[in-house]
């Protein structure tokens, strides 16, 4: 009968546990980007893990509707979804509790999320998501900012020599609104572009006649963002895409004042993704094959306000950031004098104090020993001397500093 009960350890699909060194390793990248975005003025916000669902999926919200988990709630009989996406929420906690606040709000948030399911590429379930939200200024400047901050975050939490890609997803619809395309030819073309099928775009924009004879070049202009914004100024644009495309170059040019030496890609016809952004948005991505860092963009949050956001994501910048050395280890022996033991972690160590006759400092996974009074780094399970023969001494009560790793 033994052999029917399932195995505690086994959880569902796209849910893992987070063990030691990784989980702590993750809270502290956490609070470093946290950290950079409280620098440049962006108050933290937390919002609840379950909302109502009509109030979790209104807006921007309605965008991860298929991916929001559902469930009754037994005291208000309501439906209730648990967030699979931060920023719907902050944008309801800047219409209401803090609508009353002079604009603009600049806030930032942390947490978790959960989704109904993963990716081929990414089959995680439940995420961390970090970010910040710029609501109530519609600029240039405020587009900028957003980015730039965020890059600045990733870099400190060490990954740096990233790139900026921004794509503007209203302007596929802008040509196609102009050309007054059937709904069958639009979604050819959407679907042409969104598998970037040069030979399908053509043949398409053909059909839509001299309005859509702009969208092939467009295509072929993705790439460094100074040929891409060569190509929109050359383009005979319909007044609507001028204004995406002149808002483009503007945004482009306030982050190169921020970050003259960010990489900054564009692609004026993919919208692939973007369902509810207004303007320009952002994709970051890692040095080298690292992938994806966050997204973002402009967008309309709640009572109309503009806003620019950026999600970030942690367990990304964790693969492609630095291993940061772990935080050496004391072995405290029974009835050692617990000042030394607070001097060492004042000194930045941990204290492991042994609790009974078994606890060894290789058991307890220690990479010091508190011996005489002094912190001795282990050796092969024995404390070994640092250099010049002596191990390292108290200095003044506290425990003198170990060379840093490099």
């Amino acid at each position: 009968m033994t052999d029917d009960i399932p195995n505690p350890a086994l959880l569902p699909a796209g849910l893992v546990d987070a063990l030691p060194p990784e989980a702590e390793r993750e809270a502290a990248l956490v609070e470093a980007l946290m950290a950079t975005f409280a620098g440049h003025g962006y108050e933290r916000v937390k919002p609840p893990l379950l909302e109502f669902e009509d109030s979790l999926l209104a807006g921007s919200g309605a965008a991860v509707a298929e991916q929001t988990f559902r469930l009754m709630d037994p005291v208000s009989q309501r439906m209730m979804g648990l967030r699979a996406d931060t920023t719907p929420q902050v944008a309801r906690i800047a219409a209401t509790r803090l609508g009353a606040e002079p604009r603009p709000l600049r806030l930032s948030y942390a947490g978790q999320v959960l989704r109904v399911r993963g990716t081929q590429l990414s089959p995680a379930r439940q995420l961390p998501q970090v970010g910040i939200e710029l609501i109530g200024a519609e600029s240039a400047a405020a587009d900028a900012e957003v980015a730039v901050v965020a890059v600045e975050a990733l870099a400190a939490v060490g990954v740096a020599d990233g790139s900026l890609d921004i794509t503007l997803p209203t302007m596929a619809p802008a040509l196609l609104d102009h050309a007054g395309v059937s709904p069958e030819l639009r979604r050819r073309l959407a679907r042409a572009l969104d598998r970037k099928d040069a030979a399908a775009v053509a043949e398409a924009a053909a059909e839509g006649g001299a309005a859509l004879a702009g969208l092939s070049p467009l295509l072929h202009a993705a790439g460094p963002a100074d040929g891409a914004l060569a190509a929109l100024e050359a383009a005979h644009l319909p007044p609507a895409a001028r204004a995406i495309a002149d808002n483009a170059a503007a945004v482009i040019a306030a982050i190169r004042a921020l970050a003259p030496g960010l990489r900054i890609t564009l692609d004026p016809v993919e919208f692939r993704g973007f369902q509810y952004h207004t303007g320009v948005a952002f994709t970051l991505y890692g040095p080298g094959n690292s992938g994806e860092m966050g997204r973002g963009g402009r967008y309309e949050a709640q009572r109309g306000e503009a806003a620019t956001g950026m999600s970030l994501y942690p367990d990304a910048m964790l693969r492609a950031a630095p291993q940061p050395a772990p935080m050496p280890r004391v072995f405290i022996p029974a009835g050692s004098d617990p000042e030394l033991a607070r001097a060492l972690r004042a000194q930045g160590f941990a204290t492991v104090a042994a609790l009974g006759p078994g606890d060894t400092p290789g058991r307890l996974r220690c990479t010091h020993v508190l011996e005489g009074g002094r912190a001795a780094p282990l050796e092969g399970g024995r404390a070994a001397p640092l250099e010049g023969g002596r191990a390292a001494p108290l200095e003044g009560g506290r425990a003198a500093p170990l060379p840093k790793k490099v």
